[in-house]
C-alpha cells in the first residue's frame, strides 16, 4: 500500500515537472511583465489571450478597473447587435440637438456640427464614437439602445460577468467617483475582444465594420502599437481619465487585438488605475508591456 502511494506521488511529481517544462515561456512572460510594472505606482492589470491557442496570462486581475472610454467597445457591440436584429440600421438618421450635442466634453461631432439641428446617419455617430472616442456620440448611442443597463445586460449574457456598464459619459463628468461604476477586470475585457474576434456574436459585415473602426482609432498610437513594427494591425480601444487635484489619473487604458505576421492574433488588455505618474510614463508602461507580449508571441507561435 505504501509503495503504491509512493509511486502515485512520483507520477504526480513527474507530471508537474513536465508541465513546467512545456510552458516555461508563459512564466517568463509573466515575470517580464511583472518586472515592467514594478516601477509603476498605482495598480496595473494585464490580460493576454492567444486567440487561436487560448494561452492566457493575467496579472493583478482581481481588481475593478475603471474602463473610461474602453467601454465604448461593448456599447458598439450592442448597437451592431441591434442592427443585426433589424431593430436599428446603420443608415438611419439621428437628429442632433443642443441637448445631445454638449459643448463641454470631448466631441468632434460637436466641432463638426456646432449649431446642431441636423440629421446624421447612425454609422457616422458610431464612427466618431469609436475612432475618435466622441463622448456625445457615446451618450447618443446609449440613449438609442435604451440606456447603460441594456448594454450591461447584453455583455453579461455573453458570459462576461466581471464587467459593469452603469454610467453615461455625462454622468461620469458629474463627479469623480462615478467613473468607477464602469469597471472591468482585464481578463473580462480580453474575453470580450476574443468573442468579437472568433464567435458569431455579430454578422460578418458588422464585425468587419467595427474591426475597421477599431484599427483606425486615432488615439493610443503611443500605447499598444507604439513599439510594434510599422504596419502591425492593432484593433483597439483606449480609455483615459482626467487627473484630479491630487495628481491622480483614475484610468489609463488600452485594450484590443494584435495581428501577428503569420496571421494569428492575440488579445491584450492593460489597465492602469489610480496612478500618480505623468501621462508619458503611463503610456510608455503600456507600450513596454505590449512589446514584451509581441516578442513572446513571435517566438511561441
Amino acid at each position: 500500500m505504501k509503495s503504491s502511494r509512493l509511486i502515485f506521488k512520483i507520477v504526480l511529481l513527474i507530471i508537474f515537472i513536465s508541465l513546467r517544462s512545456i510552458f516555461p515561456q508563459d512564466d517568463n512572460l509573466k515575470t517580464k511583465i511583472s518586472n515592467i510594472i514594478k516601477q509603476a505606482k498605482g495598480t496595473v492589470g494585464v490580460a493576454v489571450i492567444g486567440i487561436e491557442n487560448h494561452d492566457t496570462i493575467t496579472i493583478n486581475n482581481n481588481y475593478k478597473y475603471p474602463m473610461q472610454s474602453v467601454y465604448k467597445f461593448p456599447l458598439a457591440l450592442y448597437v451592431l447587435r441591434k442592427v443585426d436584429e433589424g431593430k436599428l440600421s446603420l443608415d438611419q438618421k439621428i437628429h442632433l440637438t443642443k441637448e445631445n450635442l454638449l459643448p463641454n466634453t470631448w466631441s468632434p461631432l460637436h466641432k463638426k456640427y456646432p449649431n446642431a439641428n441636423v440629421d446624421v446617419a447612425l454609422c457616422e455617430v458610431l464612427t466618431y464614437t469609436i475612432t475618435e472616442s466622441d463622448n456625445n456620440g457615446c451618450d447618443i448611442l446609449f440613449q438609442l439602445v435604451g440606456g447603460t443597463a441594456n448594454v450591461n445586460k447584453y455583455v453579461h449574457s455573453l458570459g462576461i460577468k466581471e464587467m459593469s456598464i452603469a454610467a453615461t459619459e455625462k454622468e461620469m463628468h458629474s463627479a469623480w467617483n462615478v467613473q468607477y461604476k464602469n469597471y472591468s477586470t482585464p481578463l473580462a475585457m480580453g474575453k470580450l475582444f476574443c468573442k468579437f474576434a472568433i464567435d458569431s456574436i455579430l454578422s460578418s459585415s458588422n464585425k468587419d465594420f467595427l474591426w475597421n473602426l477599431l484599427t483606425k482609432n486615432v488615439f493610443g498610437t503611443n500605447r499598444i502599437p507604439a513599439l510594434l513594427p510599422v504596419g502591425t494591425i492593432v484593433a483597439h480601444k483606449t480609455g483615459t481619465s482626467d487627473v484630479n487635484d491630487k495628481g491622480i489619473a483614475a484610468a489609463t487604458n488600452d485594450a484590443g487585438i494584435v495581428t501577428l505576421p503569420n496571421g494569428k492574433h492575440y488579445a491584450i488588455v492593460v489597465f492602469i488605475s489610480d496612478s500618480p505618474e505623468n501621462e508619458n510614463f503611463r503610456n510608455k508602461l503600456i507600450a513596454d508591456i505590449s512589446k514584451a507580449v509581441w516578442d513572446y508571441f513571435q517566438i511561441n507561435n
